[in-house]
């Protein structure tokens, strides 16, 4: 496969990481997100944590979007060494329709988060992005909810948390971050397009082509699908218009 067009960016780096140092801060994880303009399945969050006192550069990571599949597959194994923890959640269509997005987002983050903290707690996290989806909702906001509200029990990410416009660009972790969570939804799709062949889902991974669309006004929705939104090309009438862009 080519290279996905378009001018090539410049590598991230570890500076913006690195100045979180200045505040005493060790473990900086680097977080983003795949799959939220989708119409099928889940969205899913990547966390990559670098240790500052000893991280150095790691060569041919990008956003993942500038990636062909085989380099991002290539650089999953090289992005796990040299991290000292990382994982990726998922958030299922069903939990999407259930929760939104927003909610559905901090519950794949959640995941995540946990399964990093079964090797260390990261001091700070990096969010691409201009919005905090990933922290841990306040208190009034559980209460309100009720206790069992979120999945898993899964509350959020509870270290401090600082979004940065266009991170997947230029901050290392995050960039590698957004690999990890590329490279395993797109798997997901992948297999699941065995079992529905009428979708595209192992070329379109979900997204909104016009085959897709199409796919779904002729046998209809799966149970991978976000069935809160407007997936076929055919507006049916009560079918709100929720999808996203992002």
């Amino acid at each position: 496969m080519t290279r996905p067009r378009g001018k090539r960016s410049a590598a991230p780096t570890l500076r913006f990481e690195k100045t979180f140092l200045d505040q005493g801060h060790r473990f900086v994880a680097g977080c983003d997100e795949v799959g939220r303009g989708a119409l099928a399945g889940p969205v899913s969050v990547g966390i990559v944590v670098v240790d500052l006192a000893s991280a150095a550069g790691l060569r041919g990571v990008r956003d993942s979007k500038l990636l062909t599949p085989a380099e991002r597959v290539a650089l999953v194994p090289r992005i796990r060494r040299w991290s000292v923890a990382s994982a990726v959640g998922h958030a299922s269509a069903a939990e999407i329709d259930a929760l939104g997005l927003m909610a559905a987002l901090r519950t794949a983050g959640g995941r995540a988060w946990d399964s990093v903290l079964e090797d260390l707690t990261p001091d700070v996290v990096v969010l691409d992005g201009n919005h905090d989806w990933l922290s841990a909702p306040s208190q009034d906001v559980l209460f309100a909810a009720g206790e069992d509200a979120l999945p898993d029990r899964t509350r959020g990410c509870a270290a401090p948390v600082h979004t940065k416009i266009k991170a997947d660009l230029t901050c290392l972790s995050v960039a590698a971050a957004s690999v990890l969570a590329k490279v395993e939804r797109d798997a997901m799709m992948v297999a699941l397009a065995a079992g529905h062949p009428a979708f595209g889902w192992e070329v379109n991974k979900g997204y909104a082509t016009g085959m897709h669309r199409g796919a779904i006004d002729v046998v209809g929705p799966s149970d991978y699908h976000r069935k809160t939104w407007r997936l076929g090309s055919v507006e049916r009438p009560g079918t709100p218009r929720l999808e996203s862009t992002g």
